[in-house]
């Protein structure tokens, strides 16, 4: 998937985050509410991807539908951030669904399918676009984030492991703007220097400890300036992943009866906070006092 696409994908995210935390559940099916969700998908993700077509794809030359081989770019980064997104998105549906009065088993599993859906349509533009070329590995990631949800739903019939994301500015994105990002924002989801995928365990879910406290796991990689190593590696870069274990605050912990507040507090935790940590990279540990 395209950079900018990513954009998209984390705006309509955002969106479902803050209806999944608006929405009470149902005990039984409400008709209406289902009603409105399945008019509002039937309205709302057409229109969504036909703007996308217009903004990133109608001046894009066409191709007969090709696949293309992209798992070797960006330290495979990108590829996490496709799980990224489509767990959240099942997430959301299921939420949605279960306010309808859907049953939480079958919300589950059509929240699932439809996080893959959502997401797997970007591919098809960019199977017939001639400067991408439908990416295997995308597809893959998009259908790794509904099994992550869908497989803790049915082992635990929670979210015990909670996918989060941070971002720091980086030295790259000035040597390649139109790639990287030319200010804050665009670089946020072009650099993928900057970007950081996390695993968050609530380890009181398993054991006594802390409701507001948990153990993180993160993945990110430094020095690219280019998607290929070799690119890099012509270049003058040296470009090489990083491992992190942290700290993280659960702030979904936080007591309230508040809506908005709950709203907020589920959009919050979908972002790390900074907190000490332990980097490992290049074979040698390095300790952060404050590492976002």
């Amino acid at each position: 998937m395209v950079a900018e696409s990513k954009k998209f994908a984390l705006c309509v995210l955002l969106h479902a985050c803050f209806v999944h935390a608006g929405c009470a559940q149902s005990d039984t099916l409400n008709r209406r509410r289902l009603n409105t969700v399945i008019i509002s998908s039937a309205v709302v993700l057409p229109a969504t991807y036909a703007g996308l077509y217009q903004l990133w794809y109608k001046d894009s030359p066409s191709q007969p539908f090709t696949f293309f081989n992209d798992n070797a770019e960006w330290k495979q980064v990108d590829k996490v951030g496709h799980f990224f997104s489509s767990f959240y998105f099942s997430y959301g549906s299921s939420q949605v669904l279960q306010w309808s009065g859907v049953k939480p088993t079958r919300a589950d599993l059509a929240g699932a399918v439809a996080g893959f859906l959502i997401t797997a349509p970007i591919e098809l533009f960019d199977g017939y676009a001639a400067d991408y070329g439908a990416s295997p590995g995308d597809l893959i990631a998009d259908a790794a984030g509904p099994v992550f949800f869908l497989g803790q739903k049915k082992l635990w019939n929670e979210i015990r492991i909670h996918p989060k994301f941070s971002f720091h500015q980086t030295g790259y994105a000035p040597l390649r703007p139109q790639l990287l990002g030319e200010n804050f924002t665009s670089q946020i989801f072009k650099d993928y220097n900057g970007q950081t995928y996390w695993l968050s365990f609530d380890i009181d879910k398993f054991t006594r400890f802390p409701k507001w406290l948990n153990i993180a796991v993160g993945y990110g990689a430094n020095g690219m300036v280019y998607s290929r190593d070799s690119e890099n590696e012509a270049g003058g870069y040296s470009p090489y992943r990083e491992f992190y274990l942290s700290i993280d605050f659960d702030v979904t912990a936080i007591p309230t009866r508040s809506k908005l507040v709950k709203t907020l507090l589920f959009a919050a935790n979908i972002i790390k906070i900074p907190g000490p940590t332990l980097l490992f990279s290049r074979n040698k540990a390095e300790f952060r006092a404050f590492y976002f």
